[in-house]
Formats: structure tokens, sequence, C-alpha cells
């Protein structure tokens, strides 16, 4: 008896009937073939995107050397960054000064020792 209810629940298989001569068949896709659909066409895409930005801002290297000459000033004894930045630049701010000095530098600290040379920045030459 059980299986008799079974067969009764179950809706019957309907039989597709052919399609007439010259009918076009419409594809249709559902939600989940869009998603693999618009994945496969977008990997392409984000592929060639990491590729250009991991190789595309390389520098190009040519074969003409520029030479840079800088102006040096020697540290004195008692000398801070800030005497030196008044001495190199007295119009200029001593901290603009001093952050170039510590830029063009490298120095790691604002801390400078008698005898060391500092590059002036050309801007502050004369």
């Amino acid at each position: 008896m059980s299986a008799v209810l079974m067969s009764e629940s179950v809706p019957a298989l309907r039989a597709v009937p052919p399609l007439p001569e010259g009918a076009r068949v419409r594809l249709r896709l559902t939600r989940r073939g869009r998603a693999v659909l618009s994945a496969l066409v977008a990997l392409p895409l984000v592929i060639g995107a990491l590729v250009f930005a991991l190789n595309g801002g390389g520098a190009v290297a040519n074969g003409e050397q520029t030479h840079v000459s800088f102006q040096y000033v020697t540290v004195e004894s008692g000398d801070s960054l800030w005497s030196v930045a008044e001495r190199v630049a007295p119009n200029a701010d001593p901290r603009d000064v001093i952050a170039d000095l510590v830029s063009l530098n490298g120095l790691e600290s604002a801390v400078v020792s008698p005898g060391q040379q500092l590059a002036i920045p050309a801007k502050y030459a004369h």
C-alpha cells in the first residue's frame, strides 16, 4: 500500500514534444551557470592584471649616467643639526632644512658627531 502512495505522489514525467522544423533552441543559463561563465571570463582578466601589476611598473635603465655633485659641510664640535641648518640656510625654516638633511644623508637620528660630512641639498647650496 505504501508503494501505491509513493507512486501517486511523484508527478508523472511529461514527454517533451519534438521541435517543429526550423525551430531554434534557446540556451537558458541557471544562476550557477551564469556564475561559472562569469568566473571563466573574469579569470584571464584578473591574471593579466596581476601579471601587469607585478611586472609593468619596473624602471628602465639606460646607458646615460648623470653625475650629481653636492656641497658638503663638516660638523664641528658642539654643532647640532639645528645649528648646521641655521648656518647653511639662514633664511629658511630650520625644521625644513633639518628634514632635508636627514633625508638626503640617510641619517637614522638627528644626532651628528664632530667631523661628520653632511651633503647639503641643492636648494640650500650657495
